[in-house]
Protein backbone atom coordinates (compact mmCIF):
# COMPACT_ATOMS: atom_id res chain seq x y z
CA UNK A 1 0.00 0.00 0.00
CA UNK A 2 1.25 3.49 -0.85
CA UNK A 3 0.11 6.97 0.10
CA UNK A 4 -1.88 8.53 -2.75
CA UNK A 5 -0.91 12.12 -2.11
CA UNK A 6 -2.09 13.30 -5.52
CA UNK A 7 -5.65 11.93 -5.19
CA UNK A 8 -6.06 12.82 -1.53
CA UNK A 9 -3.87 15.84 -0.71
CA UNK A 10 -1.92 15.55 2.50
CA UNK A 11 -2.71 19.13 3.50
CA UNK A 12 -6.42 18.18 3.54
CA UNK A 13 -5.77 15.10 5.70
CA UNK A 14 -3.93 16.77 8.57
CA UNK A 15 -5.87 16.05 11.77
CA UNK A 16 -6.00 18.01 15.04
CA UNK A 17 -2.94 17.29 17.15
CA UNK A 18 -3.11 16.39 20.85
CA UNK A 19 -1.15 18.65 23.17
CA UNK A 20 0.92 15.62 24.18
CA UNK A 21 2.34 15.67 20.63
CA UNK A 22 4.47 18.73 21.48
CA UNK A 23 7.92 17.74 22.77
CA UNK A 24 9.95 20.51 24.36
CA UNK A 25 12.61 20.84 27.05
CA UNK A 26 12.94 23.60 29.63
CA UNK A 27 15.98 25.78 28.95
CA UNK A 28 16.45 24.52 25.40
CA UNK A 29 15.32 25.12 21.88
CA UNK A 30 14.17 21.80 20.46
CA UNK A 31 14.02 21.26 16.70
CA UNK A 32 14.58 18.78 13.83
CA UNK A 33 12.26 15.85 14.75
CA UNK A 34 12.79 12.41 13.27
CA UNK A 35 11.03 9.28 14.54
CA UNK A 36 11.11 5.51 14.21
CA UNK A 37 9.09 2.68 15.79
CA UNK A 38 11.26 -0.06 17.31
CA UNK A 39 11.57 -2.29 20.36
CA UNK A 40 7.98 -1.74 21.40
CA UNK A 41 7.87 2.07 21.44
CA UNK A 42 8.36 5.24 19.44
CA UNK A 43 11.79 6.81 19.36
CA UNK A 44 11.98 10.53 18.66
CA UNK A 45 15.35 12.04 17.79
CA UNK A 46 15.71 15.82 17.82
CA UNK A 47 18.20 18.67 18.10
CA UNK A 48 18.49 20.83 21.18
CA UNK A 49 20.66 23.76 22.26
CA UNK A 50 20.46 26.24 25.16
CA UNK A 51 17.88 29.00 24.81
CA UNK A 52 18.52 32.58 25.86
CA UNK A 53 16.31 35.65 25.61
CA UNK A 54 12.86 36.02 24.15
CA UNK A 55 13.47 36.09 20.40
CA UNK A 56 13.15 32.68 18.74
CA UNK A 57 14.17 34.15 15.38
CA UNK A 58 17.69 35.02 16.55
CA UNK A 59 18.18 32.22 19.04
CA UNK A 60 17.29 29.44 16.61
CA UNK A 61 20.59 30.23 14.88
CA UNK A 62 22.42 29.27 18.09
CA UNK A 63 22.49 25.65 16.97
CA UNK A 64 25.87 26.32 15.36
CA UNK A 65 27.43 26.79 18.81
CA UNK A 66 26.20 23.85 20.84
CA UNK A 67 23.51 21.74 19.22
CA UNK A 68 23.31 18.08 20.21
CA UNK A 69 21.06 15.21 19.17
CA UNK A 70 18.74 13.93 21.88
CA UNK A 71 16.59 10.80 22.14
CA UNK A 72 13.09 10.66 23.64
CA UNK A 73 10.61 7.77 23.83
CA UNK A 74 6.84 7.29 23.98
CA UNK A 75 4.29 4.49 23.91
CA UNK A 76 2.35 6.48 21.30
CA UNK A 77 3.40 8.29 18.12
CA UNK A 78 1.75 11.45 19.49
CA UNK A 79 3.40 11.34 22.91
CA UNK A 80 3.88 12.25 25.59
CA UNK A 81 7.62 11.86 24.98
CA UNK A 82 10.10 11.34 27.77
CA UNK A 83 13.71 12.43 27.43
CA UNK A 84 15.98 9.38 27.36
CA UNK A 85 19.54 10.52 26.61
CA UNK A 86 21.91 12.62 24.55
CA UNK A 87 22.67 10.50 21.51
CA UNK A 88 25.30 12.69 19.81
CA UNK A 89 27.18 15.86 20.72
CA UNK A 90 30.27 17.66 19.47
CA UNK A 91 33.38 15.48 19.73
CA UNK A 92 35.91 18.28 20.21
CA UNK A 93 38.96 19.50 18.33
CA UNK A 94 40.28 17.33 15.54
CA UNK A 95 36.92 15.94 14.45
CA UNK A 96 34.70 17.04 11.56
CA UNK A 97 31.79 17.29 14.04
CA UNK A 98 33.85 18.97 16.75
CA UNK A 99 31.50 21.89 17.46
CA UNK A 100 27.97 20.48 17.20
CA UNK A 101 25.66 17.71 15.99
CA UNK A 102 22.35 18.72 14.48
CA UNK A 103 19.40 17.81 12.22
CA UNK A 104 19.14 14.03 12.80
CA UNK A 105 17.35 11.65 10.44
CA UNK A 106 16.78 8.17 11.85
CA UNK A 107 16.21 5.07 9.74
CA UNK A 108 16.89 1.35 9.77
CA UNK A 109 19.25 -0.30 7.29
CA UNK A 110 19.22 -4.06 7.71
CA UNK A 111 20.20 -4.82 11.31
CA UNK A 112 21.48 -1.30 11.95
CA UNK A 113 19.80 1.85 13.17
CA UNK A 114 21.30 4.79 11.35
CA UNK A 115 21.43 8.48 12.24
CA UNK A 116 22.26 10.85 9.42
CA UNK A 117 23.18 14.21 10.94
CA UNK A 118 25.17 17.34 10.24
CA UNK A 119 28.14 18.69 12.11
CA UNK A 120 30.72 21.44 12.01
CA UNK A 121 34.21 21.91 13.37
CA UNK A 122 33.77 25.59 14.32
CA UNK A 123 30.93 28.02 15.13
CA UNK A 124 31.23 29.66 11.69
CA UNK A 125 32.57 26.67 9.76
CA UNK A 126 31.06 24.77 6.86
CA UNK A 127 28.47 22.16 7.73
CA UNK A 128 28.99 18.52 6.76
CA UNK A 129 26.74 15.46 6.74
CA UNK A 130 27.80 12.24 8.44
CA UNK A 131 26.37 9.03 9.81
CA UNK A 132 26.32 7.13 13.09
CA UNK A 133 25.11 3.55 13.56
CA UNK A 134 23.92 1.39 16.45
CA UNK A 135 22.31 -2.01 17.04
CA UNK A 136 19.57 -0.38 19.11
CA UNK A 137 17.91 3.05 19.06
CA UNK A 138 19.25 3.39 22.61
CA UNK A 139 22.81 3.24 21.26
CA UNK A 140 25.72 3.23 21.75
CA UNK A 141 26.28 5.15 18.51
CA UNK A 142 29.37 4.52 16.41
CA UNK A 143 30.38 7.52 14.31
CA UNK A 144 32.46 7.53 11.16
CA UNK A 145 35.76 9.37 11.29
CA UNK A 146 34.94 11.56 8.30
CA UNK A 147 31.89 13.23 6.78
CA UNK A 148 30.31 12.28 3.46
CA UNK A 149 31.95 13.83 0.43
CA UNK A 150 29.24 16.03 -1.06
CA UNK A 151 29.23 19.82 -1.65
CA UNK A 152 31.58 22.09 0.37
CA UNK A 153 28.65 23.01 2.64
CA UNK A 154 26.15 20.14 2.90
CA UNK A 155 23.06 20.49 5.08
CA UNK A 156 19.64 18.95 5.88
CA UNK A 157 20.19 15.24 5.08
CA UNK A 158 17.16 13.26 3.89
CA UNK A 159 18.07 9.61 3.24
CA UNK A 160 15.97 6.93 1.57
CA UNK A 161 17.15 3.32 1.96
CA UNK A 162 16.38 0.47 -0.43
CA UNK A 163 16.15 -3.28 0.07
CA UNK A 164 19.43 -3.84 -1.79
CA UNK A 165 21.30 -1.67 0.71
CA UNK A 166 21.68 1.34 -1.59
CA UNK A 167 20.90 4.87 -0.41
CA UNK A 168 19.41 7.94 -2.05
CA UNK A 169 20.09 11.22 -0.25
CA UNK A 170 18.46 14.61 -0.70
CA UNK A 171 20.32 17.56 0.82
CA UNK A 172 20.86 21.26 0.27
CA UNK A 173 23.86 23.57 0.15
CA UNK A 174 24.54 27.02 1.64
CA UNK A 175 22.67 28.73 -1.22
CA UNK A 176 19.49 26.73 -0.49
CA UNK A 177 19.87 24.64 -3.64
CA UNK A 178 18.53 21.09 -3.31
CA UNK A 179 20.55 18.14 -4.66
CA UNK A 180 20.18 14.35 -4.94
CA UNK A 181 23.02 11.90 -4.30
CA UNK A 182 23.16 8.11 -4.53
CA UNK A 183 25.39 5.46 -2.98
CA UNK A 184 25.57 1.69 -3.50
CA UNK A 185 25.79 1.19 0.27
CA UNK A 186 25.44 3.15 3.47
CA UNK A 187 29.10 4.14 3.78
CA UNK A 188 29.25 5.35 0.18
CA UNK A 189 30.74 6.55 -2.00
CA UNK A 190 28.00 9.13 -2.61
CA UNK A 191 27.69 10.55 -6.10
CA UNK A 192 25.56 13.63 -6.79
CA UNK A 193 23.20 12.65 -9.61
CA UNK A 194 20.94 15.72 -9.76
CA UNK A 195 22.08 19.27 -8.98
CA UNK A 196 19.72 22.09 -8.01
CA UNK A 197 16.55 20.10 -8.62
CA UNK A 198 14.21 23.12 -8.55
CA UNK A 199 16.16 26.34 -9.27
CA UNK A 200 12.98 28.44 -9.26
CA UNK A 201 12.93 28.41 -5.44
CA UNK A 202 15.19 28.34 -2.40
CA UNK A 203 14.50 25.08 -0.55
CA UNK A 204 15.62 23.45 2.70
CA UNK A 205 14.68 20.74 5.21
CA UNK A 206 13.82 17.96 2.73
CA UNK A 207 12.18 14.63 3.52
CA UNK A 208 12.49 12.05 0.74
CA UNK A 209 10.08 9.17 0.17
CA UNK A 210 8.56 6.93 -2.51
CA UNK A 211 4.80 6.90 -3.10
CA UNK A 212 2.40 6.33 -5.99
CA UNK A 213 5.25 4.94 -8.10
CA UNK A 214 7.23 8.16 -7.93
CA UNK A 215 9.78 9.90 -5.75
CA UNK A 216 8.56 12.67 -3.49
CA UNK A 217 10.23 15.42 -1.48
CA UNK A 218 8.45 17.57 1.08
CA UNK A 219 10.44 20.54 2.27
CA UNK A 220 10.38 24.10 3.57
CA UNK A 221 9.79 26.66 0.81
CA UNK A 222 12.16 29.28 2.18
CA UNK A 223 10.88 32.34 0.27
CA UNK A 224 7.47 31.10 -0.88
CA UNK A 225 8.22 30.80 -4.61
CA UNK A 226 6.97 27.19 -4.74
CA UNK A 227 3.95 27.36 -2.42
CA UNK A 228 3.05 31.03 -2.34
CA UNK A 229 3.56 31.02 1.45
CA UNK A 230 6.74 32.15 3.24
CA UNK A 231 8.40 29.06 4.76
CA UNK A 232 5.34 26.89 4.11
CA UNK A 233 5.70 23.20 3.33
CA UNK A 234 6.25 22.39 -0.35
CA UNK A 235 6.06 19.17 -2.35
CA UNK A 236 8.01 18.05 -5.44
CA UNK A 237 7.65 14.79 -7.39
CA UNK A 238 9.78 12.88 -9.90
CA UNK A 239 9.58 9.61 -11.82
CA UNK A 240 13.37 9.11 -11.82
CA UNK A 241 14.69 11.37 -9.00
CA UNK A 242 16.51 13.42 -11.63
CA UNK A 243 13.84 15.74 -13.09
CA UNK A 244 11.52 17.26 -10.48
CA UNK A 245 8.28 19.21 -10.73
CA UNK A 246 5.69 20.60 -8.30
CA UNK A 247 3.11 18.15 -7.01
CA UNK A 248 -0.61 18.86 -7.24
CA UNK A 249 -1.20 20.46 -4.86
CA UNK A 250 2.27 21.80 -4.22
CA UNK A 251 1.62 22.88 -0.60
CA UNK A 252 1.77 20.37 2.28
CA UNK A 253 1.24 22.55 5.37
CA UNK A 254 1.05 26.11 6.64
CA UNK A 255 2.12 27.54 10.01
CA UNK A 256 -1.37 27.10 11.48
CA UNK A 257 -2.13 23.95 13.49
CA UNK A 258 -5.46 22.75 14.92
CA UNK A 259 -5.28 21.01 18.30
CA UNK A 260 -7.78 18.49 19.62
CA UNK A 261 -8.69 20.78 22.56
CA UNK A 262 -10.29 23.16 20.06
CA UNK A 263 -7.45 25.69 19.99
CA UNK A 264 -5.81 26.90 16.80
CA UNK A 265 -2.22 28.15 16.84
CA UNK A 266 -0.36 29.99 14.10
CA UNK A 267 3.33 29.46 14.86
CA UNK A 268 6.04 31.99 14.08
CA UNK A 269 8.00 29.26 12.32
CA UNK A 270 7.25 25.72 11.20
CA UNK A 271 10.09 23.78 9.57
CA UNK A 272 11.92 20.44 9.29
CA UNK A 273 9.04 18.32 7.90
CA UNK A 274 9.22 14.54 8.11
CA UNK A 275 6.52 12.08 7.10
CA UNK A 276 6.42 9.22 9.61
CA UNK A 277 4.95 5.83 8.68
CA UNK A 278 3.61 3.82 11.61
CA UNK A 279 4.13 0.54 9.77
CA UNK A 280 6.66 -2.25 9.60
CA UNK A 281 7.62 -1.28 6.05
CA UNK A 282 10.92 0.17 4.93
CA UNK A 283 10.96 3.80 6.02
CA UNK A 284 10.01 6.15 3.23
CA UNK A 285 8.15 3.46 1.28
CA UNK A 286 5.00 3.12 3.39
CA UNK A 287 1.84 5.17 4.02
CA UNK A 288 2.37 8.34 6.04
CA UNK A 289 0.51 8.41 9.35
CA UNK A 290 2.04 11.52 10.94
CA UNK A 291 3.67 14.78 9.91
CA UNK A 292 6.58 15.83 12.13
CA UNK A 293 7.77 19.44 12.18
CA UNK A 294 9.67 21.83 14.38
CA UNK A 295 7.47 24.72 15.55
CA UNK A 296 8.40 28.01 17.25
CA UNK A 297 6.29 30.66 18.98
CA UNK A 298 7.34 33.67 21.04
CA UNK A 299 10.88 32.52 21.67
CA UNK A 300 10.06 28.88 22.47
CA UNK A 301 10.19 25.80 20.26
CA UNK A 302 8.96 22.21 20.17
CA UNK A 303 8.83 19.14 18.00
CA UNK A 304 5.26 18.50 16.85
CA UNK A 305 3.78 15.18 15.68
CA UNK A 306 0.51 15.78 13.80
CA UNK A 307 -1.73 12.83 12.82
CA UNK A 308 -2.66 12.28 9.17
CA UNK A 309 -5.99 10.73 8.16
CA UNK A 310 -5.74 7.53 6.12
CA UNK A 311 -6.45 7.64 2.40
Amino acid sequence: MQTRLSNSPLIDRLLPAPRTALFGMDGYYVWCPSMIRAEGCYHLFASRWPSHGESGQEDLSGYRLASEVVHAVSDSPVGPFQFESVALSGRGAGNWDAQMCHNPKILRCGDLFVLFYLGSDSPTGLRKIGIATARSPYGPWERRSSALELTPDANNPAPLAFDDGSIMLAFRDEKLRMHIARAPRLDGPYTITSFDIYPQAKLEDPDLFFSDNEYNIVMEDNEGFLTGGYRHGGHLVSSDANVWAPARPRKVYTHTVDFDDGTVVTFDRRERPELFSDTDGLKGHSPATNLLTGVALSGKSWCLVQPIAAV
